[in-house]
Formats: C-alpha cells, structure tokens, sequence
C-alpha cells in the first residue's frame, strides 16, 4: 500500500469578505503577465514566506498592504515577523513598494502602492516594468485610480438662426439702428456691422472733422481690416488715425486712406507654444525600501531594499564595517599604547 506524503508546509487562510481594501490609488496591484496559479506556487520559499505569499497573491487588487492589516488576518505571525517577510518576498522578486505623484499643482499628492507577481521577477524586468509605469503615467492626464468625475461633453455650437417668414401682408420690420444703408449689405448675408466699419464710423463723433458717409465707411472697411488682422484694438486704430489732425480737414475719407496705408502696422511672428502645448512633467515612480521605506528610482533599489538595508541583508543581518571607522579604531588604540610606554 503507498504510503501518502503529506506537505508540511503552513496553508495560508482564506481572504475573508470583510478584507479592508485601500484608498482609491493606494494598496495592491497586481504585476502583468503572470503565470497561471499553481499547487507549488512558492514552493522555493521558506514556511513563513510561502505561508505570507499565498495570502498576499489571493488579495484583491487595492485590498491594504500594510504590515499591521496583514498581522491582523495571518494570526500565526506578528507585525514584525511580517515586515521581515515581505523583505524576503521583495528579495526574491515577487513584489515592490512605490510611490508616485497624482494630480497636478495644489491637488498634487503621493499614493503608495505594492506591486505584486506571483511569477518571481528579477531586477532587471522589475525596472523596465516601473519604467513603463512611469512613462504611461507622464502621457495620462490623470491617475486611473482617482474617482475623477468624467468630462462633461462639449457643448454643440447653436446654428445661426434664421429670419422666420413672414405673411405677405405682415408689415415689414423697422431697420436696425446699426445696419448699414441699403445697398451696402454685406455679401456674407450678416448685417451685423463688422468691428473695422463701426471704428470708422465712431470717428466723426469723436472728432466731427472725421465725419464720414456710410459709402465713406464701407470704401475704407477693408483698410481697417487689414489692421485689425495684424491684432491691433479698435482703440488702438481710432487714436491712430486721429492723432496730429490738422486744423481743417478737407476730404476726411482722403485722409483716412491715406493713414490707413501709410500707418499700417507690421505683421507680428506667430506666437510661441502655448502652455498647453508643452508636455506633461514626467511624474516619476520611487520605489520603497521594503525594510526601511526609503525611496529611490529604481534601479537603485535592488532587489527592492536600498543600499544599506541590501548590504545588512547579505551579510546575514551584520552591517558590513566602515573602512574609514576601522582605520579611526586601529590609529586611537596606537595612540594609547604609546600613552602607555614608559617614559
């Protein structure tokens, strides 16, 4: 009869329900391209780590990562048995701690998150992923995770109305005050006066030396045009072209053409880019110390711990000696054995 062998090895619990998830933009989030789950996901891994890994990779994405949440449901180990786990997990290429920054200007702030896979990653694919995280990030308005309401949708431009019909014997309407005389209506149909017909017509109430005619207006109308193109005001064109008037005026309409071309202003270059056309700031991903919490880009955090915490976790929990402290030791004990040789 073959004898079953039993694993030994601790069964994570079952994620309850009630699991506290995150804030919007905060929590778990699970890495691309993952394997399929497996019986030996893990199976690599030490008791206590295997056991924190199969709870962590059942969490929902955005469930809370925090080591006191995670202590609260794996009733087996405490919250530092926990932190040392997750260092472990890191180590061996399962997750990251980042942080990033969402909104822009005085909405602007960090989110933290930890990104998990359970296919174990090595350093190089983890900074290449957070490299792309980054990059889609930067081109984002804003971040996915944020309940931002959507945009309201642009508004359709209101077709120009149209004059109703009116019956044969209906009495036609009175002219407008501002319409011009009839047959100087404009070819676009439009009897709204343009704002270079109203600056010249202004003029003679400004000075009646410069009273012109509706004919006079309509013949000088594309010369003021022209000015207003090059994007001078109607204020700017009216003090142009009464400025030094002599003391009689003949021929108004002679004068005023002849400052309309005389006095023409320069076409300005295009503008530069507006501020809507710079691009976004790249909004960079630190990534955090697991043991510590220090951030970092990433690929100065290998292995998911800064340098100090990765020198300390190599050499077994010992932080390797200063050079510079031991060579201070070594010159402060010479100096007391010379203290101590008799005179």
């Amino acid at each position: 009869m073959a004898t079953q062998h039993l694993s030994s090895a601790l069964h994570a619990p079952a994620v309850s329900p009630a699991y506290p998830m995150a804030k919007p933009g905060y929590g778990k989030r699970s890495a691309p391209g993952q394997q399929t789950r497996a019986r030996d996901d893990f199976a690599l891994l030490p008791t206590r780590e295997r056991y924190v890994a199969g709870f962590v990779d059942h969490l929902p994405d955005g469930a809370s990562m925090s080591v006191k949440q995670l202590a609260k449901q794996l009733p087996l180990y405490g919250q530092q048995a926990i932190s040392t786990a997750l260092k472990a997990l890191s180590v061996a290429g399962h997750l990251r701690r980042v942080r990033c920054s969402v909104g822009a200007g005085d909405e602007s702030r960090w989110v933290f998150r930890t990104f998990w896979s359970r296919t174990a990653r090595d350093n190089e694919w983890w900074n290449t992923y957070l490299a792309t995280e980054t990059a889609t990030r930067a081109t984002a308005p804003a971040s996915p995770d944020l309940a931002a309401p959507a945009e309201p949708p642009a508004l359709t431009a209101v077709p120009p109305q149209r004059t109703p019909p009116q019956a044969p014997d209906a009495e036609p309407a009175p002219p407008s005050r501002n319409a011009p005389p009839a047959g100087h209506a404009r070819d676009t149909g439009d009897t709204t006066p343009s704002p270079a017909y109203l600056a010249l017509a202004r003029l003679g109430r400004n000075d009646h030396r410069l009273g012109l005619s509706a004919d006079d207006c309509t013949a000088l109308e594309p010369l003021a045009t022209q000015w207003l193109d090059r994007g001078v005001t109607t204020d700017y064109l009216t003090s142009t072209l009464t400025a030094g008037l002599p003391a009689e005026v003949d021929s108004p309409v002679g004068l005023l053409r002849r400052r309309l071309i005389d006095k023409l202003p320069p076409r300005l270059p295009a503008a530069p880019s507006t501020p809507a056309d710079t691009p976004t700031p790249t909004r960079r991903l630190l990534v955090e110390c697991t043991d510590c919490g220090r951030p970092g880009p990433p690929e100065a955090l290998p292995d998911g711990l800064c340098r100090p915490c990765h020198t300390t976790h190599s050499t077994g929990g010992r932080p390797s000696p200063d050079p510079t402290q031991i060579a201070a030791v070594k010159a402060h004990m010479a100096n007391l054995r010379d203290l101590l040789k008799p005179a």
